[in-house]
């Protein structure tokens, strides 16, 4: 079963890699950087409408912008009121309250908005609003720090219903909220068994996401600790340690019964295999790709963080908001901004015909939560 295993896991979505890195490595990225596989450029190019140079130039500009992060926020102290990538200009974008703190920012590379609220004023408003109990009309809510406020988003057909009108009353009690429209409600994205596809617990189907020491990491939703895990040739791959859903959207499973971990993120021969080599987060605005079981490659931009999803089975929080398509079966696929794992597939609305929107979770969060180590190139 050796190359039957490693086809297995190929066809899965996610890999693991060669070099560990540890859950809480926030380091920038190595000064002797590989550049990005032609798989992911190439995507960008379908996905995001940009050329091949566009696409290239795009990433370089990311991973710097990435990498400076941490720099500016600190030179922006308390003033802090959150950050961007812009593909406009290529550069981060930080906000600050405080003026004064506007040449300090601009010394690391970044560019300066002045803003009214501080990064740590909208987030304790979201975090009141997570305290709330949502209606099914309230699709998810976030802190935009582009627009400098909280933003509560309500699915359009449900506006006048009685129940979100007094959520959305309640959150403007807390701070500065923002109302805005989207047009379906979210959702999981599991899937019913289907002959020949990725890995399997019980009738579901699931995406692999990344690749740890001992085993992989997924969606939570997809499965319970405890639960068998089984593979596209119906063979035993492991079994669930850890899994959390709601509140969180996270498992890992163990890998044995001649299964193994490969460095790569799957392509689906759409695009070229991608490896692994950290997780540094991007920030908002940057480009991100997905790979999944059955809608296999697509990019988007990362449009928001810490975002409060109301899904059905109730509300997931710290998850990260992108313009990447999904449908069921794509559920705990890997999320990747050029060679840094960014995430696994949670859920969201649309499809990849007509578009939509698709949350993820952390993988930072689920690394530390679990003390596993990514498997990195």
């Amino acid at each position: 079963m050796v190359r039957t295993g490693l086809s297995a896991l190929l066809i899965m979505g996610t890999w693991a890699t060669v070099g560990p890195v540890q859950a809480s490595a926030a380091d920038s990225p190595s000064s002797v950087e590989p550049q990005a596989s032609a798989g992911i450029v190439t995507a960008m190019q379908r996905d995001l409408g940009l050329t091949r140079s566009q696409a290239e130039a795009r990433l370089t500009a990311e991973k710097t912008a990435t990498a400076l992060q941490g720099k500016a926020r600190g030179a922006a102290g308390a003033s802090f009121g959150g950050s961007w990538f812009d593909a406009g200009s290529g550069r981060l974008t930080v906000a600050v309250t405080d003026g004064a703190k506007a040449g300090d920012v601009r010394a690391t590379g970044a560019r300066v908005e002045v803003v009214e609220h501080t990064a740590r004023e909208l987030d304790a408003t979201k975090k009141q609003l997570d305290g709330l109990s949502a209606p099914s009309g309230v699709s998810s809510w976030h802190v935009d720090p582009r627009a400098n406020t909280v933003v509560v988003n309500v699915v359009t057909s449900e506006r006048g219903d009685n129940d979100v009108r007094a959520f959305v009353a309640k959150a403007r009690e807390a701070g500065p909220v923002t109302v805005r429209q989207t047009a379906e409600a979210p959702q999981t994205f599991s899937a019913g068994t289907v002959g020949g596809d990725p890995y399997y617990t019980g009738n579901v189907r699931c995406s692999i996401g990344f690749s740890v020491h001992g085993g992989f990491v997924t969606a939570g939703h997809c499965g319970q600790a405890g639960g068998a895990v089984r593979g596209w040739d119906n063979s035993a791959i492991g079994t669930f340690q850890g899994s959390s859903f709601p509140d969180n959207d996270y498992a890992w499973v163990s890998v044995g019964s001649g299964w193994w971990t490969v460095p790569v993120v799957l392509g689906w021969g759409t695009v070229s295999d991608q490896l692994v080599r950290g997780s540094n987060e991007a920030p908002i605005g940057a480009s991100i790709c997905r790979s999944g079981s059955t809608t296999h490659w697509h990019c988007g931009s990362v449009l928001a963080k810490n975002e409060t999803v109301n899904y059905s089975q109730g509300a997931v929080r710290q998850m990260t908001k992108t313009s990447v398509c999904a449908e069921p079966g794509d559920s705990g696929g890997s999320f990747i901004s050029g060679d840094q794992a960014q995430g696994v597939t949670s859920g969201g609305w649309g499809n990849c015909s007509s578009g939509g929107e698709t949350w993820h979770q952390p993988i930072n969060e689920i690394l530390n939560r679990y003390g596993l180590t990514l498997h990195t190139a």
